[in-house]
């Protein structure tokens, strides 16, 4: 087989791609990025030859011709202070990619969706696939899922032989993404020294917060399985069990602060607005706002079987970001604090 991985640097490609690299049947990678990683990044695959494209300007039809199968990954979540550029690449470039998709005549696509496509869920109660798919509205990574769904539901009308396949991950950690989502989601004055476990002063207990994760690696090996399987549909991805904050202050050897949620939503909105911190308030809403998934699917169809436990994904990435633990690709590279702070933070891309 040969895959092409769109958005192959960042947290879950370098996992989908050293997923792929370790099975038999895929004989070649090419993997598409905005900036390509370092030269002895790139050297340690066998398989993967990376190029540089951008999802939203260049003609990506060429590098999927001949493809057995595209997995596009790519997606923004910075600068949360400019919602076009976001909507550029994270809708529209993904339009753009399924376009390429078809005109490449490649036979299957598999997609980065999320656990935020999904409507508020029901508590605590598990949901399968068929929960529907509108999005908790008050959080534009959100409505970005559910339209970039839609446009896929479209797709497949369109073009009933196309084999697609939608991933929707929970939160996805790993220790070589720890440097990037200290950048995307704390910023660079949250005190690191103090983010390893045993030292991680309170956990915010807000009312409601249940919190799922999976381990990226295991999220990687759930693309591969989707890749050489003849699947369709949509599947959900995440670990057990389901943490409580108290759960995670367990994990980190801490305690919990009751914090009420609209409490919450206010400082986290005042501390964006001051350019304290890079996080759109409307994370709360959405952590707040999406259901508990269920993965049976995942486990009865893929064959998908995780190797991280929830509290182990949590305690490795806590250590991960104290350490100022990243791999050598541009999205998580380690460092950058100057950076964020001279061009505003949360005001630009990925670095």
């Amino acid at each position: 087989m040969r895959v092409v991985v769109i958005g192959a640097t960042g947290n879950v490609g370098t996992s989908v791609v050293a997923a792929l690299e370790r099975d038999f049947w895929v004989k070649s990678v090419l993997g598409l990025a905005r900036r390509l990683p370092e030269a002895t990044a790139a050297a340690s695959f066998e398989k993967t030859t990376f190029v540089a494209a951008d999802v939203t300007r260049d003609d990506l039809v060429p590098h999927l011709r001949g493809a057995d199968a595209v997995v596009h990954l790519a997606w923004l979540i910075q600068p949360s202070r400019d919602k076009a550029t976001l909507a550029r690449t994270n809708v529209l470039g993904s339009q753009r990619v399924f376009d390429a998709t078809v005109a490449a005549g490649v036979p299957s696509l598999i997609v980065a969706s999320s656990i935020g496509v999904y409507s508020h869920g029901p508590g605590a109660r598990p949901v399968d696939e068929s929960w529907p798919r509108e999005g908790v509205r008050e959080s534009w990574y959100s409505r970005h899922k559910a339209e970039v769904e839609r446009r896929l539901d479209r797709l497949e009308a369109e073009h009933p032989d196309l084999r697609v396949v939608r991933l929707r991950p929970a939160f996805s950690l790993k220790r070589g993404a720890a440097s990037e989502q200290r950048r995307l989601f704390l910023g660079p004055f949250v005190p690191t020294p103090l983010l390893k476990p045993g030292r991680v002063p309170f956990v915010p207990d807000v009312p409601g917060l249940r919190v799922q994760v999976a381990h990226t690696d295991d999220v990687g090996e759930a693309y591969r399985l989707a890749v050489v399987q003849d699947v369709r549909g949509a599947f959900n991805v995440a670990t057990e069990p389901v943490l409580s904050p108290r759960d995670i202050a367990d994990v980190l050897g801490s305690r919990t602060l009751p914090v009420p949620a609209r409490a919450a939503r206010v400082l986290a909105g005042a501390a964006w607005l001051a350019r304290l911190h890079p996080t759109s308030p409307d994370w709360i809403d959405l952590a707040l706002g999406v259901p508990v998934l269920d993965s049976t699917r995942a486990r009865a169809e893929l064959g998908w079987q995780p190797r991280w436990t929830a509290p182990d994904a949590v305690r490795e990435w806590f250590t991960a970001v104290h350490d100022a633990a990243g791999l050598a690709t541009p999205p998580l590279g380690p460092g950058h604090e100057l950076d964020e702070l001279s061009t505003g933070v949360g005001g630009r891309e990925n670095l």
